[in-house]
């Protein structure tokens, strides 16, 4: 069986994918700061979390080669 080039192409765009998610939530730190701490823990609950929403089709495109 052939390596697919779609695992490693995946895996660099996963990295990819959090590295710009970190840098635009902590681009919005300096802001978020000075907020209250009870409004800081939503969004960052919710920052935390919803990278991980685009990654579904990511892994399903490196193991099957569709998005859907």
């Amino acid at each position: 069986m052939t390596p697919s080039w779609r695992k490693p192409a995946g895996v660099l765009l996963i990295i990819a994918l959090i590295g710009l998610w970190s840098a635009i939530i902590v681009s919005a730190s300096g802001v978020v700061g000075g907020w209250a701490w009870w409004l800081q823990l939503p969004f960052y609950l919710i920052a935390g979390i919803v990278w991980i929403v685009p990654m579904k089709p990511l892994l399903l495109w490196m193991e099957t080669g569709r998005w859907r």
